[in-house]
């Protein structure tokens, strides 16, 4: 894709969503950090629907620590691989006591070191919890960088080295955003609606479908 489509492109992601935000529900950079680590390999929507009651009264590491694994797992229960990441979010909110006085800390090192947290969830709490320039690539964001031509990659990282570098300055704060809602309500994986789509004439993509055809 050529500079001035991409330009083009994000202009008009971010005219049509002017203000897009992280789906998940959160209160503070600890809950967001949780529930991002509970949402790999998970929707949205399970991970809200499980941490409205959690995060009522648990919303610091040292009320983690305290409600414990077993307690933690009944919260947490409907999530896929919810064992694994109740042993990971209780161990990280040790570290996080242990290591930085009770606070998400504000680098990339220390967040990836933390258990159950890779570079995509990183990339998500320096985003969203403290406004990073940064692009987290999920299923989403790796589908729309290939098939429109935008960023294409064999890999996450590939496309998410590729974004940083093709994507204006001007729209880097919010392209995560405005990548992963596009991808999940209009780029979808199986039958694109290209017909709604805001970009269709700076897309690559040949397969284009029509109104007809999802008909």
């Amino acid at each position: 894709m050529k500079p001035a489509d991409v330009k083009e492109f994000f202009h008009l992601l971010a005219r049509d969503r002017s203000d897009p935000k992280t789906e998940l529900d959160y209160k503070n950079p600890y809950t967001l950090l949780v529930a991002v680590t509970l949402s790999a390999q998970a929707t949205d929507i399970s991970v809200n629907k499980a941490t409205e009651p959690l995060f009522k009264t648990v919303d610091t590491p040292q009320k983690m620590v305290a409600l414990g694994e077993t307690k933690l797992k009944g919260f947490i229960k409907t999530i896929g691989l919810f064992n694994t990441k109740a042993k990971n979010v209780i161990a990280l909110s040790q570290i996080l006591i242990d290591k930085h006085g009770g606070e998400v800390p504000h680098d990339r090192d220390a967040l990836e070191a933390l258990p159950g947290v890779g570079r995509k969830t990183a990339n998500v709490v320096l985003n969203v919890a403290f406004g990073e320039p940064t692009i987290a690539v999920d299923t989403h964001i790796f589908r729309i960088g290939n098939r429109t031509g935008l960023a294409p990659g064999k890999t996450p990282r590939a496309v998410e080295d590729k974004l940083l570098k093709v994507v204006p300055k001007e729209y880097m704060q919010h392209a995560h955003h405005w990548l992963i809602l596009h991808g999940r309500y209009i780029c979808v994986a199986r039958k694109p609606k290209c017909y709604e789509c805001v970009v269709i004439k700076q897309c690559g993509f040949k397969g284009k479908t029509t109104l007809a055809e999802a008909e």
